[in-house]
This record gives C-alpha cells, sequence and structure tokens, in this order.
C-alpha cells in the first residue's frame, strides 16, 4: 500500500500496487517476508502530510515476520527467523547524542515507512543492526503492535520517572497505552486513565486500572507521574493540574495540536513537562525481554493489507480497541 501525495486519510489516499521482486538485500541488510504489521498514528501523521515523509512511500514501521534473505557481513541472522522492525531505520552512528547512548535524537536518524519504504507491504528490507527478534512465543500478529507502541510506551514511562507503587496518570488510551499500562501494573503502579472514549475506558479497568474517566474529571489523588498520548495539546494543562508537586509529565507525541496557555501556578512546584522522542535499541531490547517475562499482551484488531485505509481512518476516529494490525496472508 504505497503513498504517492498526502491527503486526508478520508480520501483513501494508499493505493494497493504490485511492486517488482525486491532487489537482493544490500551488504548489512536483511529482506523481510512481512506477515503482519501495526498500524500506529505516526502513519496517519505521515498520510495526512502532518509529518513530512519522501514521497512515494510505502508506510508502516511495526512491521513482523520471517527473514528471507540476508545480505553480506550480516551475522546472527537466518532466512527463517522471526524477526521485528520498528520506526528509527538507522542513525549516523558518530554525533555526539549517538555517541552519548542517545541516538533517538540523533540529526541524521532516517525513519522506517518515512524514509524507507516500511511494512505496509508483502516483502521489506531492513539493516540488519536495526531488526529484533521477536520475543519467545509470540507470533507476528501479536508482537507487530510492541514494535513501536510498546516500545514508545515504556519510553513514556522511563521518561515519566514513575517509581514501582507510584500514582500514574494516561491521557488517551490507544495502541500504546493499552501496553503500557501493562508494564506499569507489572511495577504495581496505581493507574489512573482519562480518555474520552466509554468503551476505552471499560478496556482500561478490565486491564486494572484504579480508576477511569474524561479528562477533565477528577480521579481523587494526585498524581506522582503522567503521560499523554493523544495528540491533543489541550490534554498538557489538564495533565500537569493533576501533578503532585515534583511529578513529570512525559508528552508521547510526534506532531500534536498547540498546547494553549496557562498559570505558571499549573507548573509550579518542580512540575516538569519532558516531550517523548523516538527510542534506543537499548529501549527496544529491554521492552522485549520485558514483554516476554510479563507477558505483555496486544489487544489486536485485524485488517486484511488491502484495507489499510480503513485500519487508518478507524485509528483516526478512536474506534479501535486496542491496536489495529494489517495481515498479509
Amino acid at each position: 500500500m504505497r503513498l504517492e501525495r498526502a491527503a486526508p486519510i478520508e480520501e483513501r489516499p494508499l493505493r494497493l500496487f504490485d511492486a517488482p521482486e525486491p532487489v537482493p538485500p544490500g551488504p548489512g541488510e536483511v529482506e523481510i517476508e512481512v506477515e503482519a504489521c501495526g498500524v500506529c498514528r505516526t502513519d496517519l501523521h505521515i498520510v495526512e502530510g502532518e509529518v513530512p515523509a519522501r514521497l512515494p512511500v510505502v508506510p508502516g514501521h511495526q512491521a513482523a515476520g520471517q527473514v528471507a534473505r540476508v545480505g553480506a557481513g550480516v551475522g546472527g541472522l537466518a532466512p527463517g527467523e522471526l524477526v521485528g522492525v520498528g520506526w528509527l531505520a538507522a542513525t549516523c552512528g558518530t554525533c555526539p547524542f549517538c555517541l552519548s547512548g542517545r541516538e533517538n535524537l540523533c540529526e541524521s536518524a532516517l525513519f522506517t515507512g518515512r524514509d524507507r519504504d516500511g511494512g505496509f507491504a508483502e516483502r521489506m528490507i531492513a539493516r540488519a543492526d536495526w531488526i529484533y527478534p521477536l520475543p519467545a512465543g509470540f507470533s507476528p500478529r501479536e508482537a507487530a503492535p510492541l514494535l513501536c507502541a510498546g516500545i514508545i510506551g515504556y519510553r513514556s514511562l522511563r521518561v515519566s520517572e514513575i517509581a514501582p507503587g507510584g500514582r500514574l496518570g494516561l491521557f488517551g488510551f490507544g495502541a500504546s497505552a493499552h501496553l503500557a499500562i501493562q508494564v506499569a501494573r507489572d511495577w504495581r503502579c496505581r493507574v489512573f486513565v482519562f480518555t474520552r472514549e466509554e468503551r476505552h475506558r471499560e478496556l482500561a479497568l478490565r486491564m486494572g486500572a484504579e480508576w477511569a474517566g474524561a479528562a477533565g474529571d477528577d480521579p481523587g489523588t494526585a498524581l506522582d507521574a503522567a503521560v499523554t498520548f493523544a495528540p491533543a495539546g489541550e490534554l498538557v494543562p489538564l495533565a500537569l493540574s493533576r501533578l503532585s508537586r515534583g511529578g513529570t509529565l512525559a508528552v508521547n507525541a510526534i506532531h500534536m495540536s498547540p498546547i494553549p496557555g496557562f498559570p505558571y501556578a499549573t507548573l509550579y512546584g518542580e512540575r516538569a513537562v519532558r516531550s517523548v522522542m523516538n527510542y534506543t535499541r537499548r529501549d527496544a531490547e529491554e521492552f522485549l525481554e520485558l514483554a516476554a517475562s510479563i507477558p505483555v499482551r496486544a489487544s489486536v484488531e485485524p485488517f486484511p493489507l488491502e484495507e489499510a485505509n480503513e485500519a487508518l481512518l478507524r485509528v483516526k476516529r478512536g474506534e479501535v480497541r486496542g491496536a489495529a494490525v494489517l495481515l498479509t496472508r
């Protein structure tokens, strides 16, 4: 499913096309036979032009499947192995960010489904050093949402500095939040979920949230940390107003609407706001290991590959319970 021109998803801008057989993977590259690809709100931002991309491009950055072929110099991967690809496709490896363990901030980074063709396809090519073995016991369909929604949710929890047993607020309860809550509950956190959709509140409570309500509702206690997942700037002052002194709000968004002004008293008390940008390979490795041990399970709504436009439209409308996943077979 290829994007040639950015447009509102209501116009169904992704087009099904038959690509020629991929050229053999180059040195350090791997060809993957994609079985499943998670659908992310970032894909929606790319399709609608809110996040710039190389066009034409095949979106999709939560791709899972089998290794088909390996290029020269690739070790540790063999045909038939189950692997996954996430959002980060490559970094320079030499800038101050890369050299200090902050490769997520690399200014020369390339991204799957934005700068390189991604997983809304039957086959794709990726760099071997940015490929991850799937957690033991997970099928590609089960693992696909973990490869961005899961990893970035895990990084958001770390950025929020929530401590085990702490009071955590999650604003929005889509693909990423419904995975992050499983990590937070494993850390024995008390979780309070703020979402406008009643069905999402019901899901949150079933998954262990102590309380679920609308963004403006009072949970009855101050929060030690919070994460906003919805790309709505108006949530930032609302979430800040729920934090206890010294609390941190992690903003998990690649694109969002403007943040309105708010009184300094909302921030005062050494409260902090931090954005979450991408993730590192260490984040991915830690989360995938944790996902296998908990285990973290995604609630999946499957779609055939050719229904990628419909899947993205349902993501935009907030109609997906858990994570939308495209299947190629």
